[in-house]
């Protein structure tokens, strides 16, 4: 076991949640977004805008052209499998060749590809980690294992793993349309506290395909953490802490939240609050890329998904238009009501000194 143990170590390969659990989650999320979601959003660009050069196809692959967000996008395989790679520390040779089994991982798990990708890449750099420099031949060894392996494994449980996503993504919107207000509660409260964790809500959403009332849901429990918490520390970390906040992750009051857990309870409840309102009364639908839903106010990027999904729906038919309710909604759901409900909570918790100056002091 010992010399195992060494071997393993010598090749960066360290078994643990933390790798696998949240670094390469988090780098999947940035995949995703680097090539899925920035393609979606130029295609949007284009179309609203009449960008030509953004509309135009630039290439054809057999009977489909691609625009460059239409390209973008459907490298989201290759990019999801690279970016989990670069996470585990994978050598130049394993991390180029997850390159082609990203692509056959992604399409072999059709509407639940993203998770097929996240387990096959996960096997495939830690294959080709192992035989990387143990041969005089390594640039052919080395791709060879690599994508051998993850084509193979690819083939065995992409398909399954993306069917038990999709079926799984399916039954949680299935849910929340049968039962709005609970399942409004549970979603948005579990995906906020998913996005502060040092875990991938992006990547969750993603996997799972969440989109519709449920991908609402994730939105608003989402910017309930952000912009409740950019706001109810204001006083501790000024305009930087707004700004690093609410326009980019939660996730830096983790380490306040480990010395008092009571920091955590306005933002939580805010979501609570908003994530019925989202799917009772405005009926916030994500029908952009499903990882937006995940993104909260990160960069807006949550809202541009929102947006790009109102679109979607009025070209083909399934919305009439864009209303002025909608983007009350929108504004409602992710700034404003976040923002006063986690000052409000927050009020009666200072006055019980749950919660003391200094406690969401961050150091920017």
């Amino acid at each position: 076991m010992g010399k195992v143990k060494d071997f393993l170590e010598k090749k960066n390969i360290h078994l643990s949640a933390k790798r696998y659990g949240i670094d390469a989650l988090g780098a999947m999320a940035q995949g995703l977004f680097a090539s899925l979601l920035i393609g979606t959003i130029l295609n949007t660009l284009g179309t609203q805008f009449h960008i030509s050069f953004l509309t135009e196809p630039i290439c054809r692959l057999g009977d489909t052209e691609y625009t460059i967000g239409g390209a973008a996008s459907a490298m989201v395989g290759p990019a999801m499998a690279c970016a989990i790679g670069s996470a585990l520390q994978a050598p130049g040779l394993v991390l180029f060749s997850l390159v082609p089994v990203g692509y056959i991982t992604n399409l072999l798990g059709g509407a639940g590809g993203p998770l097929a990708v996240y387990v096959v890449a996960l096997m495939a750099t830690e294959m080709g980690k192992l035989v990387s420099k143990e041969t005089k031949v390594d640039i052919l060894v080395t791709p060879l294992v690599t994508i051998l392996s993850g084509a193979g494994l690819a083939y065995l449980v992409a398909a399954p793993i993306g069917a038990a996503a999709f079926a799984c993504g399916n039954a949680i919107m299935w849910a929340t349309e049968l039962q709005p207000f609970l399942m409004g509660v549970l979603v948005s409260v579990l995906m906020g506290m998913f996005l502060t964790l040092p875990i991938s809500s992006a990547a969750i959403c993603a996997a799972l395909g969440l989109t519709g009332l449920a991908g609402g849901a994730a939105v608003a429990g989402c910017c309930a953490q952000m912009v409740g918490f950019a706001v109810m520390s204001y006083k501790e970390n000024k305009v930087g802490g707004l700004v690093a906040q609410g326009l980019g992750t939660s996730m830096l009051q983790m380490g306040n939240i480990v010395k008092n857990p009571r920091i955590w309870i306005p933002p939580t409840l805010a979501s609570a609050i908003t994530g019925p309102l989202a799917t009772c009364l405005f009926h916030l639908e994500m029908n952009g890329a499903p990882v937006s839903s995940g993104m909260g106010t990160c960069g807006l990027v949550g809202q541009i998904g929102v947006y790009t999904g109102w679109v979607k729906d009025v070209a083909s038919g399934a919305k009439v238009s864009i209303t002025p309710m909608d983007w009350l909604g929108m504004l409602l759901i992710c700034f404003l009501l976040p923002a006063v409900l986690t000052w409000l909570i927050s009020l009666p918790l200072r006055k019980m000194e749950w919660i003391k100056e200094g406690d969401m002091k961050l150091e920017l």
